[in-house]
This record gives structure tokens, sequence and C-alpha cells, in this order.
């Protein structure tokens, strides 16, 4: 009886529960329509491109809509001065060198330009030093301890330039395609992690070396490249940020917040931009997973 009698209350229960079920249609505010400004400039040849397009609905999954029609300007403390211009509207602004010339010189500071719909925004980045990468060698590993796949890691060596605290940004392609995973946005002070020991002017230390590597191990022949890049402290905080709020997820994920932004509007009150513009000094190294590149 008593059986009986607890499997009526539960099925009651599971009822009641059942009709106090709400659907409810949230209308998300999706906000003002603002700039959005990708510019990575280099001292690397070739041309140089500042990406202009416009904030979309946070559940829009349609490509972003491009913005056509600005006019955007770059210059530097040394009076030079680069115009970018987008002949093909479709919200890429190009720069291209003449013969023998590069825009980006270590050392300098850039300041950028963008008027569009009556208003103009400003950002500047100062161009930092960054070491050569010293080496590239491959080990060979197992995919995990209980793992029978094997295949080949990466490890870079580069050290640390002395004098200052420098930041960085480690980037790398495999077969010429660029490793873009949340996890592979890696950031590093003075070649280690931020707030560690002090590594100034030492190598770069053992989990920042081995860290461009993708899920997968590399497979013999394949041909890695690693771009060791030069960051201000406040493009460091950008992709620290970034990484955080695009991995930010599961049981203990905190509050969405919005990524920092060096892009303002010169109009008080006027709206606002996203994205970051920052100036970079880059030096590669290539290697392809071969048995004379491989150490034990």
């Amino acid at each position: 009886m008593k059986s009986i009698l607890s499997s009526a209350f539960l099925l009651i229960c599971s009822f009641g529960l059942y009709s106090c079920e709400t659907v409810i249609d949230a209308k998300l505010d999706t906000g003002p329509t603002l700039l959005s400004v990708e510019a990575t400039l280099t001292d690397q040849p070739g041309p140089q491109t500042i990406r202009l397009t416009q904030t979309a609905a946070y559940f829009d999954s349609s490509p972003p809509p491009v913005v056509a029609g600005a006019t955007v300007q770059v210059s530097d403390k040394g009076g030079r001065t680069f115009a970018f211009t987008d002949p093909d509207n479709d919200g890429y602004y190009v720069w291209t060198p003449k013969t023998g010339d590069t825009l980006g010189r270590i050392g300098q500071t850039y300041s950028l330009t963008i008027a569009y719909q009556g208003e103009t925004y400003q950002a500047s980045s100062k161009m930092n030093r960054v070491p050569a990468i010293d080496s590239l060698i491959f080990r060979k590993e197992k995919l995990n301890p209980l793992s029978d796949t094997e295949g080949y890691q990466a490890e870079l060596y580069a050290r640390d330039l002395a004098g200052a605290t420098d930041f960085y940004r480690i980037r790398f392609y495999r077969n010429e395609v660029f490793q873009n995973k949340p996890r592979d946005i890696i950031v590093s002070q003075d070649g280690s992690f931020q707030g560690s020991a002090d590594t100034d002017g030492l190598v770069f230390i053992r989990p920042i070396r081995q860290s461009p590597n993708p899920d997968s191990l590399y497979a013999l022949n394949d041909v890695v490249r690693v771009d060791l890049m030069s960051l201000t402290p406040e493009a460091f905080n950008f992709w620290q940020e970034l990484r955080t709020q695009i991995t930010n997820g599961g049981l203990f994920a905190t509050p969405p917040a919005n990524v920092p932004t060096n892009v303002t509007n010169t109009r008080p009150g006027g709206p606002a931009a996203v994205g970051f513009f920052m100036a970079t000094a880059i030096r590669t190294r290539t290697a392809r997973v071969v048995p004379e590149n491989v150490r034990q």
C-alpha cells in the first residue's frame, strides 16, 4: 500500500510540474550597428590590409555586412602617410608598397584614421621589437600516454630580448593552413606566462616553446611555419580577453564581457566601434617534418 501511494504521489507531482512549464520566446535587443575594425599592420613586404565590417545580431549567422565607401588612412611619426583603398567595395582596404618598400618599422608609432558616415574613428599602435626564432625542431611522441597513435610535436627555440618587458603572440600554420582554433591563440610575456617568474632575457619556457601544435600530431613531411609577433601591452590584453570570451562556457562559465578595443570615435557621444588596431613586427621560421629535423 505504501508503494502504491508513493507512486501515485510522484505521478501527481510530475503532472503538476509539467502543467507549470512555460515556453518563453526571448526577444533579444540587437543594439545599434557598430563599426568593426580588423587591422594588423606588419613590417613584412607586400600589401597591407584593413578589414571594415558592421556588427550584426547575436544569432545572425550570415557574413557580417561590409563597410564600403570609408576613407582609411594610416600615418607615422616620421611624416609618412598611407592611403588604404577598397576598389572592390568588399570591405578590404589595401595599401600596396612600391618595390623594396615596407610600411612597418620597429620602434615607430602608427595612427589609424577612418572616416565613415559622418563619423571619424582613430586608433594608434607602436611596432615593438621581436626576437628571431633560432630553430624549429620536432620530437616523436604519442598522442597521449594511453594511445598507440604516434606523430611529431613541434618545438620552437627563441630567446626573449633583455632589458624590458616584451609581449608576443605565436601563430602557426600546418601545410600552409593557418591554425585558428581558440586554443591556438597563444600569447606570452617575456617568453613565459604573465605573472610568472622573471624570465627577461631568457630562452622561452618549455610550454611556450611547445605551443605551436595542433590537436593532432604532425605527420612526416608536414610543413610547419611559426610566426613570432611583437605586441603592445594593450594588444596582449586584447588577445587574452578574446581567448577567454570565445572559450567561456561550461559549468564554471563567467558572465560574458566586451572585448577591449583601442578604436575610438573622435566625437563625444558618437557611435562606438569594436575591434582592434595593432602594429606588429614578425619573425618567421619554417621547417619540414623530416628525419634530419627530428630530435630525441
